[in-house]
């Protein structure tokens, strides 16, 4: 393959791993993942593909974008993750298409349920994140409303452990597309 296929090809693609790669570190050094990032991420994705496939391309882009937030964003309202984890996700949509966010995400929550359990272990505190899970399906059996779930979630997040969750979204991701073939 040669130095022109190699970039060129799948570029939109290659492009995402970029910014998922930059957001990946980013959440590790401030546990965040900017507005800066997220939102001009999803913008783009709508204009780009607007741009070359008219209204359909358009469609393609929302559906994404849709499907990428919709991925997270129940596990956001039990404060699961934080709300730049969910708009990157939808961000990435925006680019990649409904289609592989949803593949994306399979390899996303696996890589993120496997830092999860090696956070724990590491910690000791397997008692307090039982706990805590029983409290979140209480909170999610009894309550019912998805704005009290989600104050009680905001109360409960001082005495959480925090994940990065940008970290297995980038390496899930980016595993995802070299699956598919898109990468390289």
């Amino acid at each position: 393959m040669d130095w022109h296929t190699l970039v060129v090809e799948h570029w939109p693609i290659k492009f995402v791993s970029l910014v998922l790669i930059l957001a990946y570190v980013i959440d590790a050094k401030i546990l965040k993942v900017p507005n800066w990032i997220t939102f001009p991420l999803a913008f783009s994705g709508l204009i780009y593909h607007g741009c070359v496939d008219g209204w359909t391309g358009l469609g393609f882009a929302f559906v994404g974008l849709c499907f990428g937030l919709l991925t997270l964003l129940p596990l956001h309202m039990v404060g699961g993750m934080g709300e730049g984890d969910v708009k990157l996700m939808a961000g990435m949509g925006a680019w990649v298409g409904a289609i592989l966010v949803i593949d994306a995400f399979i390899a996303i929550a696996l890589v993120g349920g496997l830092m999860a359990v090696v956070m724990i272990a590491v910690s000791g505190r397997w008692r307090h994140h039982l706990k805590m899970a029983g409290v979140i399906l209480n909170d999610i059996w009894t309550l019912k409303d998805p704005y009290k779930i989600y104050d009680r979630a905001r109360e409960r997040k001082p005495s959480m452990t925090l994940l990065p969750y940008g970290i297995p979204v980038c390496i899930g991701a980016i595993a995802s597309f070299q699956a598919h073939g898109v990468l390289f």
